[in-house]
């Protein structure tokens, strides 16, 4: 079961001044390490970094989670079950805390440089999204009177996902003597364990990696380790390189769990000390085992011939590349716009883009879910990707071809005669969710994943895709709703209809039903789609489509079985409500009493039993409503209206995928004020933590819903017919923003203010789109459109 809702006392509001390119921090806070931590949190998608300090935090390590994470490099656990069934998930993944080698311990002569003992004079910390940089800058004296400056910086390069690297900047202020820098890797690490929270920790305790191997020569050490159930080996290395006019020593030392390089410098009063510190990890999911060890010191002569200096600046420009293509500009409302640009930095960082990996659901900031991905990925994350960094939209793709038959061997857990079935939770295509009514059961994750290959089509006409990897995705995916589905006569109809029974669907508050409106909807979707691609590669792509029927079996009449079952979809839909039902005993539960469930009683699921919820008409998150979104097209305004209307007083939002899904159709139909409501308490949700657990990780859907907000939201977009279509409105409480879509290799720009929008062609030859169903266009030669805000008025083209 997923939730990831608290409402606690420790949500901050705006605990950092408001910057549009970052976020920083004034003042040592003790009191919240753990949440500062994953704000601060620096990645490259592969390899991920906690913001604890270099020298960690001495005094309060109870308080603090000092992880550093590698994008589904993992171990893995036998699940236990007190009552067994057959069909259950066996096997647990959880992504690991791996060796840390940002450590550093700084010594004046015989004190220990240690924030919480002695006096900071002065403090400030800085993540620039800009530059990708977190910055420190510090003053501090200790108990016996001696000061020093403070001046570092890290950073996870995004150009090389193996590596990241810090300065180290260290001025005595008042004093000359002996100074002494420890570089170390420390791998006596462990994984939070598992308490009363479900979505917190793993069941192992102890440490999981195994010594196979140590290296220590001139300024480079390595360990090599591997897992003990999921056989993955790992090298962790580091180089360092100390710059200083003062003479110094430099010796090696080695521990069961730590390997160290100290320096002993005499150290001049003013004069700079500046230690250069380069590591890296390689993985058995990249590389062969044998070959992790020279592969670590091959990249970190690279980069420590390269130094500091330049990796910073391939970092900044890669970051103005990214923000050339994706940035999102609002003008009158400062802390949104902070929110959105860390929301979009932090995407960034946590998705895999090697085909390889994902993008968790905490990303790579924190243990929540244990590093697992979701659906997340393609409903709420994937369009943001999509219309900014399409390259990166196909690797998530590819991600799941590569685990197809993993999803394959799942369909026949599951008896399935055919067909795949992607897990609900995973790291390495396995299924890992031991709740199996909000797991398993939830088997619109086909059509999800489905959906988004259709969105990819659309958006990008990637046909080398299609015919090499997609199709078989939706073919094999769309197989098994015919084996999960079935033709009976409903009351009231006179002729059969195809119904799929004991499913979940998005809304986890209501599990194991007949007919829930959004996994047929979207299930409907997903026949159609398969059905289409079979006509299309028939007709266009004779010999490849062969290969591909042949490589599955398809048999001759698949596709019009698909159509047929698509065509019938049993849709539940109340008349006299003029609603869509959430499947078909929804509407006889009764009703949540809301008004006498204390506030402290949220979120539900901590405080009831499954039972009570399930036997209840109240939603935890979009259902319905998200299937109003996402198959925009069959449904009017009015039905939009009507169902969001019914939905909204059962839905208790105790997830955070679903303030950003109202926000969006209110928006829609017209409730402007809601929408914005809807939509602020997604935008900050992790900067003011106001579901009181952004310490255990961020939460990247709900970022990745920020985005949708304001290209799904306020500015209308859908894809109809395989055309762009905007119907844009301003909040009351901007004076204008401005964002940019990707769309069939050309890049567009956005822009809306108080009187008018201005579409602008960036990159691209042309490019034909819809404004509130009037077509319009831009070229190179006229690469400017205005129009006017509230009437279909030409103003410039």
């Amino acid at each position: 079961m997923k939730d990831d809702t608290v409402q606690t006392s420790d949500a901050l509001q705006h605990q950092f001044p408001l910057e549009g390119w970052g976020i920083t921090e004034n003042q040592l806070d003790d009191w919240h390490h753990l949440l500062s931590e994953t704000l601060f949190a620096l990645g490259n998608g592969y390899i991920g970094l906690r913001g604890t300090a270099e020298e960690g935090n001495q005094r309060t390590a109870a308080d603090s989670l000092n992880g550093s994470y590698l994008n589904g490099f993992y171990e893995s656990e036998s699940i236990q079950y007190p009552e067994n069934a057959y069909g259950l998930a066996r096997t647990n993944q959880f992504m690991l805390n791996v060796p840390n080698a940002k450590c550093l311990t700084l010594m004046l002569e015989d004190e220990t440089f240690d924030l919480q003992q002695g006096r900071v004079d002065s403090y400030q910390r800085h993540l620039d999204f800009r530059t990708g940089l977190l910055t420190r800058t510090l003053q501090w004296t200790s108990d016996q009177g001696r000061s020093l400056r403070l001046h570092s910086q890290r950073l996870v390069s995004f150009e090389n996902k193996h590596v990241y690297a810090m300065s180290y900047e260290v001025t005595p202020l008042n004093f000359s003597g002996e100074i002494k820098l420890l570089s170390a890797i420390d791998a006596a690490v462990k994984n939070i364990t598992a308490g009363d929270d479900p979505r917190v920790g793993s069941a192992i305790s102890g440490p999981v990696l195994h010594k196979l191997e140590v290296k220590q020569e001139n300024d480079i050490s390595a360990f090599l380790h591997r897992t003990h159930n999921s056989g993955l080996s790992l090298a962790t290395a580091m180089q360092n390189h100390l710059q200083t006019e003062s003479s110094y020593t430099s010796s090696l030392q080695q521990g069961d769990d730590k390997l160290e390089q100290q320096f002993t410098i005499r150290a001049v009063q003013g004069q700079i000390i500046k230690l250069d510190k380069f590591c890296s990890y390689f993985s058995s999911r990249d590389y062969p085992a044998a070959s992790l060890l020279s592969l670590s010191q091959q990249a970190l002569g690279k980069v420590r011939e390269q130094g500091f200096a330049q990796l910073a600046a391939s970092q900044q420009a890669y970051l103005a590349d990214f923000w050339a293509q994706a940035d999102v500009h609002i003008s009158g409302d400062a802390a949104l716009q902070q929110g959105i640009r860390f929301n979009m930095f932090h995407l960034l960082q946590s998705v895999g883009r090697d085909g390889k990996t994902n993008i968790a659901a905490k990303g790579l900031t924190g243990e929540g879910y244990e590093g697992h991905y979701f659906w997340d990925t393609e409903i709420y994350i994937f369009p943001f990707f999509l219309y900014n960094k399409p390259e990166i939209a196909r690797k998530l793709l590819e991600y799941r071809y590569q685990y197809l038959p993993q999803a394959r061997e799942r369909a026949r857990q599951m008896s399935h005669a055919s067909g795949a079935l992607y897990p609900w939770r995973t790291i390495d295509g396995e299924e890992c969710s031991a709740y199996f009514p909000a797991g398993t059961a939830q088997y619109h994750i086909n059509a999800d994943i489905a959906y988004s290959i259709k969105l990819y089509m659309d958006a990008t006409a990637d046909m080398d895709f299609l015919l090499t990897q997609g199709a078989e995705i939706v073919l094999e995916t769309a197989r098994l709703w015919m084996g999960l589905g079935h033709y009976t006569r409903l009351p009231g109809h006179d002729t059969d209809s195809f119904c799929i029974n004991e499913v979940t669907g998005p809304d986890e508050y209501t599990a194991q039903v007949n007919n829930n409106y959004y996994t047929n909807a979207m299930a409907q979707m997903h026949l159609r789609f398969a059905a289409d691609i079979v006509r299309q590669l028939q007709a266009e792509h004779t010999e490849q489509f062969a290969e591909l029927a042949a490589k599955i079996h398809l048999q001759a009449d698949e596709a019009n079985a698909w159509q047929r079952a698509a065509d019938l979809m049993a849709l539940p839909y109340n008349k006299e409500r003029g609603i869509h039902e959430q499947d078909d005993s929804f509407l006889n539960k009764k009703v949540w009493d809301f008004a006498n469930t204390p506030k402290e009683n949220y979120p539900l699921l901590l405080n009831y039993h499954p039972l009570v919820i399930y036997r209840h008409q109240v939603c935890k998150q979009a259902d319905v409503v998200l299937a109003l979104l996402l198959l925009s097209d069959q449904f009017s305004l009015d039905d939009k209206r009507r169902d969001f209307d019914f939905y909204e007083k059962v839905t208790t939002h105790d997830s955070s995928l679903s303030t950003c899904i109202f926000s969006i159709i209110a928006a829609e139909v017209g409730y402007q004020d809601k929408a914005y409501d809807y939509f602020m308490q997604t935008a900050r949700l992790d900067l003011d933590n106001t579901h009181g657990n952004t310490h255990y990780g961020v939460h990247t859907a709900a970022m990745g819903g920020t985005w949708l907000g304001i290209a799904y939201g306020f500015a209308g977009m859908r894809i109809k017919k395989g055309q762009l279509s905007f119907a844009p409105v301003l909040p009351v409480q901007w004076q204008d923003y401005q964002f940019r879509v990707h769309f069939q290799g050309q890049l567009l720009e956005i822009t809306v203010n108080q009187t008018h929008v201005e579409y602008r062609l960036l990159r691209g030859t042309a490019l034909q789109f819809q404004h509130r169903g009037q077509s319009l266009q831009v070229t190179e030669q006229q690469a400017i459109c205005k129009i006017s805000l509230h009437q279909a008025e030409l103003i410039h083209a």
